[in-house]
This record gives structure tokens, sequence and C-alpha cells, in this order.
């Protein structure tokens, strides 16, 4: 997890080591608002900050707030109006207003709960952290969450935290994963930008000459033939698999792995002729045709893309599109 996204951790550490913590939680938003709702802010006793609530243009003032709130033990909530001149101040078009949920661990959010909280993004299980703003009710929630059935479980697959009545309802999915599957060119521009929206990308390739160092500096790359790396991944909700080699025998392992998951999309490269080759192999393979057809094939977007950079967004926006539009 990405500094920049871990804040309870970050308020739980805080508070263990005792120097005090307030978590900060946009929980809804007006208008042009400079960060969606969810976002969250820790603030330190001694004035440090982790995460962010705005663009900057509030910051201050909810630290101040939360200081405030170590200091009574009392949760609030807060509504900042956000002016045209503020908003151009911190490179937005026009103002907003934004409603922040103000919470000191311990006194407000029970450091237990807070830690449980913590340990289910650790383990990359979905959950939601639920306040009742009318009686300070606190809990976590999972999908089959009995009192908000469906309404979670939706929530939960369009990354959308927001209020149901009195309830505010922060949804913490796990981070998002990509496994592409083949070190070739298209790999290297792709994995960067994966990394740039937010995926934890991993390379799969057994061949040594292709997943080099070298060749994907920095990145996590896994040596091993592609099913068995993605057996020990473990394939969720959270995660999108492309297969790139144009090898059978690496591509077709790894696509029977990912059709048998919970993977949220496949897609594969090759033509359309190539792409019918693959549907008779796994047609043989006994995979019927509705889980065949969940495969998107030619991979990515037809924007006309012909260099491995332009096929790299074209695959990276058709990611997104699935993940976001379902």
């Amino acid at each position: 997890m990405a500094d920049h996204d871990a804040i309870p951790e970050t308020a739980l550490e805080w508070h263990r080591t005792g120097q005090g913590a307030a978590l900060a939680t946009v929980v809804e938003t007006w208008g042009s608002a400079p960060r969606p709702v969810g976002s969250q802010l820790a603030v330190s006793g001694a004035g440090g900050m982790a995460g962010s609530v705005s663009g900057g243009c509030v910051e201050g003032a909810v630290i101040a707030e939360a200081l405030e709130a170590l200091g009574d033990g009392r949760p609030r909530l807060l509504d900042f109006g956000v002016s045209d001149e503020d908003a151009f101040a911190v490179g937005l078009a026009c103002g907003g207003r934004i409603r922040v949920l103000v919470e000191p661990v311990g006194a407000a959010l029970p450091e237990a709960l807070l830690a449980d909280l913590v340990a289910a993004r650790a383990a990359r299980r979905a959950v939601a952290y639920v306040v009742e703003t009318d009686s300070w009710a606190r809990r976590l929630a999972g999908p089959g969450d009995p009192g908000l059935g469906p309404v979670l479980a939706d929530r939960m697959r369009a990354d959308r935290s927001g209020f149901e009545g009195a309830a505010f309802i922060g949804i913490h999915n796990p981070p998002l994963r990509l496994a592409v599957v083949g070190a070739v060119h298209i790999a290297q521009p792709l994995v960067r930008m994966a990394r740039l929206a937010g995926f934890a990308p991993v390379v799969i390739d057994p061949r040594p000459a292709f997943g080099s160092e070298a060749r994907f500096p920095g990145e996590t790359l896994i040596d091993a033939w592609p099913d068995e790396a993605l057996a020990g991944l473990g394939l969720d909700a959270r995660t999108a698999v492309v297969t790139l080699t144009h090898d059978p025998k690496l591509d077709d392992p790894a696509i029977l792995a990912a059709l048998q998951s919970e993977a949220f999309y496949l897609g594969c490269l090759g033509s359309p002729r190539t792409h019918a080759r693959r549907v008779e192999r796994l047609q043989a393979a006994g995979l019927t045709p509705d889980r065949i057809a969940a495969i998107h094939a030619p991979v990515g977007l037809d924007i006309g893309a012909r260099s491995p950079a332009e096929i790299a967004v074209a695959i990276l926006a058709e990611i997104v599109q699935r993940l976001r539009r379902g």
C-alpha cells in the first residue's frame, strides 16, 4: 500500500505511540469539490498530517478542529464552502462545498475498531466503516452485512463511500492489482501507467531474458509459469489480468486460472484470428461459451493504437472502464 493511502494505518500508529491522532474523512461533497467522498486526513497531536481532504484550501481549518477534538474527545461534522477564488488558487475551475467528519482516535473512534479496520485492509478484505451520525454508533460491515444488504455490495463494487440516511458508509476496498503475463515490450509502458493510475502491477514471465530487472526496474517480477504465479498471487475481485505473450503455452494456463477466479478483468493480446484459435482451445478444455465471452480480446479499447505505449493506453483505459462501469 502506498504511503499516501495508508491513512488509517498512520492514525493508529500515532495513537499507539502516544502522540494522539484524529481521523478526518470527507463524507459529502457538492459542486467542484477538491477531493472525493471517502478521502481521509490523519492529524497527530503534534500537528503532523498525512493524506488530504481538499486541494489545500481547508486543511488548516480541519487540522485546527482535529486538535480541538483531541482535547475534548468529541467527534464533529464540519461544513466548508470553497470559494471560486480559493478554488482557482488550488487548480480548480470553480468552487464547491465539502462536509468533513473528524473523529479523535480512542475517545470517539475506538482503538480496537480502528485496529480491526487496519487488519482488514492488510488482509485485502473488503470492509465498510459505518458511522451512525445521529447516535455516533460505529461498526465494520462486510459484503454480506444483513443490515445494509445489496446497498453495501453496490457501493463496494463502485468504490463509492457516502450516506445512507444518517449513516455514513466509508468503503475500504483492497488496493487494485494488475497481473501482466508476458514481460514483452508493451508490458514496459503498461506497468508504469498502471502504477500511476493506482494499480500495483506484477509482471509474470518464466523467461529470464524477458522478465529482467534491467527491463522492468523497480517492478515486482515473478519468474514462474503463469498459472503457478497467479495461484500464489491470489486473484480476487480487485485484480485485473492481461496476457501478452502470444504463446499458448504461457497464455492459456493464465487464462484458465483467471476465468476460474474472481478477477474483474481479463484481456488477451492477439488478432481476431488469434483469438478465434484461442476460443477453440478453451472450448476443447471444457470452458462454456459464457465464460469465454468474459475475455476482452483483442485486448484494449479500439482507439487505433499502434505503438507499444499507445496499446498500453488502450489496455489501461479498458481496464478502468470495466472497473468503473461494470
